[in-house]
């Protein structure tokens, strides 16, 4: 079922003579549960043609490395061939994607755009907007209550979010099966990027490429399945209690597939609210109420990735305190390269660096500390920033650009004042020893050093 909430139509031209429906694949590499491929394919067989799916490979995407590249790719492949068994073509091409969608729309009966939620998605489509003479219509899959329906605005916290988004939550927790389409376009011959050798196409790209591929995450909806599964199967009654504890692997990672659109959100939804597990309702407010409050805020808020984004009381609180004395200042260098007096800090750093993947409650931790040992909040943030965006398989992402905010006041509150922090909520190491086994978390980081020398 594909609600009326999840269809914009962006360009109502009437439909005309093609040789296909055109989907264009921006942030849902998948075939299950995907609510615009399966729009395209009603609209394909509606009108007697294929379908035709494209994906415009940007050589250099903002803040993204090789690690994000290749972890991206190696979907697509899967993508491709999933898509190839339902007899759709995938057409991948490198360089601007409107200027690629604008050559395969010439043929096209009409153009289907999955939800991008980031400025750079929505500049693509806007552009595209402006010049197609067709049926344009955008598709929302990315979120379990499309954005807009969830709220009309930029929400202040959870607490007000949360039970705007649970009362339209049972209308859309509804499975999705993509029909199969009457006609095969796979026989199409049209120019394309193969996948078979990713690193192929590292040459293709304007990247950095020292920030490599890491063990442990390799990209796809069957490993995210897979990966899911055994998370419910063993982990998932005990996340209540032990979801905030680094020394424990008692998480998901569905982070890094969620972001690529690899899987989707509906689809682990419907699996953990399938267990009936004690644990169901703490992860689905971290996967609905959570992951949705952050695409609230990159979609109403123009500046979610800067300083000036914060709320107003943030911002003033912070610069009353920007000349406050510090302890520590560390060089952007040096926290790069995990250079502090903090063996805490130091490991969570690392863990990023190595792993694509820093615990979340450590997450928050860092990003505290960078506050505390930058010369003054906005360097402090652009810092934090910068190194999620550069080391997280999930970095550029709604949930990265709202994480890094909270750990600035965002959707919190105003705490007790003290130095350096001003109302903005405070994490020291004291609080972790107490409340973890900090010196495990240490040592398995530090494994991970070793086996990465």
């Amino acid at each position: 079922m594909i609600q009326e909430e999840r269809i914009t139509v962006l360009s109502d031209f009437p439909p005309r003579a093609g040789a296909y429906v055109l989907y264009w694949m921006q942030s849902a590499h998948r075939v299950d549960a995907n609510h615009a491929l399966a729009y395209a394919v009603l609209e394909g067989n509606r009108l007697g043609v294929p379908v035709l799916a494209f994906f415009g490979l940007v050589p250099s995407y903002p803040g993204a490395a090789w690690r994000h590249y290749h972890f991206m790719l190696e979907g697509l492949k899967e993508a491709g061939e999933s898509l190839d068994t339902l007899g759709i073509k995938l057409v991948i091409r490198p360089g601007d994607p409107v200027d690629g969608l604008w050559e395969l729309a010439k043929d096209a009966a009409l153009i289907v755009v999955d939800t991008g939620y980031l400025r750079l998605h929505r500049e693509w489509v806007s552009r595209a907007r402006e010049t197609l003479r067709c049926p344009f219509i955008r598709v929302e899959s990315n979120a379990i209550v499309p954005v807009m329906t969830a709220s009309p605005h930029e929400e202040y916290s959870a607490a007000t979010f949360r039970p705007r988004i649970m009362r339209a939550l049972g209308r859309f927790l509804i499975d999705l099966q993509v029909p199969d389409p009457k006609k095969r376009s796979t026989n199409l011959e049209l120019d394309s990027l193969e996948l078979d050798e990713i690193k192929q196409i590292q040459a293709l790209l304007d990247i950095d490429t020292a920030i490599g591929p890491v063990d442990g995450f390799s990209g796809g909806t069957v490993g995210a399945i897979s990966r899911l599964t055994r998370f419910i199967d063993t982990r998932l009654d005990s996340f209540p209690e032990e979801r905030n504890d680094p020394s424990l692997d008692c998480l998901s990672n569905m982070s890094p597939y969620l972001h690529f659109g690899q899987v989707s959100p509906l689809r682990i939804a419907l699996m953990v609210s399938a267990t009936g597990s004690g644990g169901r309702d703490t992860y689905l407010e971290e996967l609905v109420v959570r992951r949705e409050l952050a695409i609230n805020y990159v979609w109403y808020n123009p500046q979610y990735d800067s300083y000036s984004g914060l709320p107003e009381w943030c911002r003033k609180t912070l610069e009353s305190h920007a000349k406050d004395k510090r302890e520590h200042v560390y060089s952007l260098h040096e926290l790069e390269s995990a250079r502090t007096h903090d063996p805490f800090w130091n490991a969570a750093q690392d863990e990023m660096r190595i792993r694509g993947k820093m615990h979340g409650y450590m997450r928050m931790y860092w990003g505290k500390k960078i506050l505390e040992w930058s010369a003054d909040p906005e360097s402090a943030y652009n810092t934090a920033m910068y190194l999620n965006d550069r080391y997280e398989l999930d970095g550029r992402d709604p949930n990265g650009y709202a994480g890094v905010a909270w750990c600035f006041g965002k959707h919190d509150r105003p705490w007790k004042e003290r130095p350096i922090f001003g109302k903005i909520r405070y994490m020291n190491a004291r609080g972790l020893s107490r409340k973890f086994d900090m010196e495990r978390y240490v040592e398995v980081v530090d494994r991970m050093r070793k086996k990465n020398q």
